[in-house]
């Protein structure tokens, strides 16, 4: 018998929502296949936290996959481990072969594709493993030398940035800590009340913070142990003994190339069609979605998750020759943002006829953001080990 698979490449929260998405609409006429890199769904939002506190339970960040499915009908999602190299109009090409429908595969064919790549970032923002005991051991390294550090340098005033320094100096106050980002303002694509409440949460803190600078990288990263300078583009210097990069988002949208570069910008983000499938109408089979994707929304889990619905219905309208459903952003940009163990804010730019952001500030967070929750809501079972 053929195989049928609808395939979703990338298992982050909008590629899992986008294979749920399938799995409930489809369950009994197709199978949805979850090709992931990484062994365990990662929560992403828990690094920043993790990497620099060291009495957490970090092995609960890293979720096994099968219970993200516990929802979904039963044997309706297939997780395999591996890294997509290359695509064509019907098949996708692996790294490695996977045990799939009683055989070993590393090519496999599909009726539809979701390419949910997102972005990558600079450890501790992503991990350097793909595996979760080699990850869980890179955080709780990283947090202790954040511990035994004095004079911490973070690089970068976006939300992993500003959440690292406040955590750190909240959580250590006789610390340095030195935040330095390239522009004027803070969480710069975010409208400037946000900077703002970050500005005064930083002073609050006693954070340092060189703004409108850009800092001169070196090419094989900074040292790890021992004294030394970051450098700034301007010929200025800071003093520190650990430097945190937190710049740079990579779309990782190389496996398109080989089907369809033209659907590639120049940044690397996918082009798309507002039915979310690729910019090129040769392929009507492939659809991406969540950060990759130049969907107009702004790169957050809530509205990729609004587009792993909306092609869901498009897949099912493209098989019955239906019109296609089209997306658009339905709200402003908006964040949930730390300012340190306890505080933070939750803020939307102005609405349309607006000249006023959505702010709410809010002091209930815990030292584990609430990892327990989040691993019983996705499934995680007895053993945070697995």
């Amino acid at each position: 018998m053929t195989l049928q698979f609808l395939i979703v490449v990338g298992g982050s929260f909008v590629g899992t929502k986008a294979a749920q998405q399938l799995a409930a609409n489809f369950h009994g006429r197709f199978r949805v296949l979850l090709i992931e890199k990484n062994s365990h769904f990662q929560h992403l939002f828990a690094f920043p936290r993790f990497s620099s506190a060291v009495s957490v339970k970090t092995q609960k960040a890293f979720i096994p996959y099968p219970g993200v499915f516990d929802t979904s009908p039963r044997g309706s999602v297939d997780v395999v481990q591996a890294r997509v190299t290359s695509v064509t109009r019907d098949r996708v090409q692996l790294d490695r072969k996977v045990f799939l429908n009683d055989q070993h595969m590393d090519t496999i064919p599909y009726l539809y594709l979701v390419i949910a790549t997102g972005t990558t970032l600079v450890a501790p923002s992503n991990m350097p493993s793909s595996e979760k005991l080699e990850s869980v051991n890179y955080l709780q390294e990283h947090a202790r030398r954040v511990k035994q550090s004095s004079n911490i340098v973070i690089i970068g005033g976006g939300a992993v940035g500003v959440q690292m320094a406040t955590d750190i100096k909240e959580l250590y106050p006789n610390k340095s800590v030195t935040l330095v980002h390239s522009r004027q303002l803070l969480m710069n694509k975010f409208h400037h009340k946000l900077h703002e409440i970050v500005e005064k949460s930083c002073a609050d803190l006693s954070i340092k913070m060189v703004l409108g600078s850009r800092v001169k990288l070196p090419t094989n990263g900074y040292p790890t142990d021992g004294d030394f300078y970051v450098n700034l583009e301007d010929g200025s210097r800071i003093p520190s003994d650990m430097a945190i990069v937190c710049t740079g988002q990579i779309p990782q949208s190389d496996i398109l190339r080989s089907l369809s570069p033209e659907s590639i910008d120049a940044s690397g983000f996918i082009r798309m069609a507002k039915t979310l499938q690729i910019s090129n109408p040769k392929y009507p089979n492939v659809f991406a979605i969540g950060d990759v994707a130049m969907t107009g929304a702004h790169k957050a889990a809530r509205p990729g998750g609004r587009q792993a619905e909306i092609v869901a219905k498009n897949i099912q309208h493209h098989m019955s020759g239906e019109p296609l459903e089209e997306y658009a952003p339905r709200s402003p940009p908006a964040i949930r943002l730390t300012l340190g163990i306890n505080k933070g804010v939750s803020f939307r730019n102005p609405p349309i006829g607006s000249y006023e952001p959505v702010v709410e500030h809010g002091e209930d967070g815990q030292l584990d953001m609430n990892i327990d929750r989040v691993w019983a809501r996705r499934g995680g079972g007895a053993d945070s080990m697995l």
